[in-house]
């Protein structure tokens, strides 16, 4: 593999180039009428611009960028997160062309995709499942009947969703017929598939992945946990690894579960089980992500390994050259989630132009940006700025050098989550790791003007 086309944008485009670089690949970026002065496209070594700004009219477009991958040459893709990262139809065209898409298979993107197919191939090799109904179902009276059932509060959620769209809490059956219309106006709206399932809700979950590896030789390994429980509107903030309440008994239970989910589908590749694990320490599959996470550096920190550079080299046909009994985790690493987002405004998106932009430097310290000084944040694309990436000996040591990277990192013309991080470092909750993913809820108050563990506007 010689070059590759990097079909996304912003920090994940600019992470992706650096290690391919590294390995001595050329780079072909595509980019949109509003990315055009981005870092991404100075970085590679041919850009093409694809289509106006909205994403629907260059990002999406599958075609247009398959075109440019054939008319430069590039005998590799590599799709990022988001975007058409888990995109089947776009992956078996890449195929079909005779370009080595740098992911899993598309077979496996398509029954990992569907919420319903990924539980029932992961039942079949015995993971663990919440309670609930595992076929799609629109009929209000049926729901009611399985509301009875599992018992409430339960969960509607859509088959085809993802980032929490789709997704409704039901707390009694009164009203269950108003959340559940709503859950399938919002699955059409978003997936174009109204398809909704039920399943019960886990009361105090904290939500806990597990990063696997494949190759096209039949190996399958876990890289360990990661934490991921501090969520807004089901949407992670803050990451880290791995879990402090995972102990290796759990762990490798955990981790040996998800490489059966991931042989399930035949995965190759960088992929992430994630699960919900409750107050007692049960976990239960929740779904799998059939692509590279926002928060793989974290993984990266404790293993030594570069993810990025193990999916080119699985992609190219290389086999793992290490078994799951040479792995280790090394210290504690933590990531926050760096978004252009209002804490104090119900992390609404902010745009505007970066006046300032300065990032915190020093040993166990990464940052993976798209961004630099003077360039505007658009309002077309998520609103992440970069991803601020620590590691230390312990989680301690972890969390006192994400404060003082917070307080290192300069950011001026837009609002963000860079407080809301200093927030939860600071929180003893979070400090004592007795937290679950209603950590928001429970203990975040922005309208205040105290010191201590809240917020205030400058």
């Amino acid at each position: 593999m010689k070059k590759i086309l990097v079909a996304n944008r912003g920090e994940i485009a600019l992470r992706v180039m650096r290690t391919a670089r590294r390995m001595g690949i050329q780079l072909v970026a595509v980019y949109s009428e509003a990315d055009r002065h981005a870092p991404h496209v100075r970085f590679a070594d041919e850009a093409v611009c694809i289509g106006p700004a909205p994403s629907a009219q260059s990002y999406l477009l599958a075609d247009k960028i398959l075109d440019v991958a054939r008319q430069t040459g590039a005998d590799g893709i590599h799709p990022g997160y988001g975007f058409l990262s888990e995109n089947a139809v776009f992956a078996q065209k890449v195929t079909d062309a005779g370009i080595a898409f740098i992911g899993p298979l598309p077979k496996s993107i398509e029954v990992m995709g569907n919420k319903l197919a990924a539980k029932e191939a992961a039942k079949r090799f015995e993971v663990p499942m919440v309670p609930g109904i595992e076929e799609a179902i629109t009929d209000v009276e049926m729901a009611k009947e399985i509301g009875r059932r599992v018992g409430y509060p339960i969960l509607i959620k859509a088959s085809a969703g993802g980032g929490g769209k789709g997704m409704r809490l039901v707390e009694h059956e009164g009203e269950l017929q108003e959340q559940m219309e709503r859950a399938i106006s919002e699955a059409v709206s978003a997936f174009g598939d109204g398809a909704v399932f039920i399943e019960k809700f886990v009361t105090s979950p904290r939500h806990v992945e597990v990063q696997v590896l494949g190759d096209t030789h039949g190996n399958v390994v876990y890289l360990f946990e990661r934490e991921c429980s501090v969520q807004r509107r089901h949407q992670k903030v803050v990451e880290e690894a791995p879990c402090a309440i995972v102990s290796p008994d759990m762990r490798r239970a955990m981790g040996e579960a998800a490489v059966r989910v991931a042989k399930a589908c035949d995965y190759v590749g960088a992929g992430t089980v994630e699960f919900l694990v409750d107050a007692d320490r049960n976990f239960y599959f929740l779904e799998m992500n059939t692509r590279l996470q926002v928060e793989h550096p974290v993984t990266e920190f404790i293993t030594g390994l570069d993810l990025v550079e193990w999916q080119i080299r699985v992609a190219r046909g290389e086999a793992l050259d290490f078994k799951q009994e040479d792995l280790a985790i090394h210290g504690h690493a933590m990531e926050l989630r760096v978004c252009a987002e209002d804490p104090l405004n119900n992390f609404l998106p902010s745009v505007g132009t970066l006046h300032r932009y300065r990032i915190p430097q020093g040993p166990g310290i990464r940052v993976d940006d798209g961004y630099t000084e003077g360039m505007e944040v658009p309002v077309f694309y998520d609103p992440l700025l970069a991803k601020l990436v620590v590691h230390g000996k312990t989680r301690a040591e972890a969390i006192q050098k994400m404060k003082e990277a917070i307080a290192a990192y300069e950011i001026e013309g837009v609002a963000t989550t860079l407080p809301f991080g200093r927030f939860v470092m600071d929180h003893p909750a979070f400090v004592s790791a007795d937290f679950d993913t209603n950590f928001i809820k429970n203990y975040y108050t922005p309208r205040c003007s105290c010191k201590g563990n809240k917020l205030r506007r400058p």
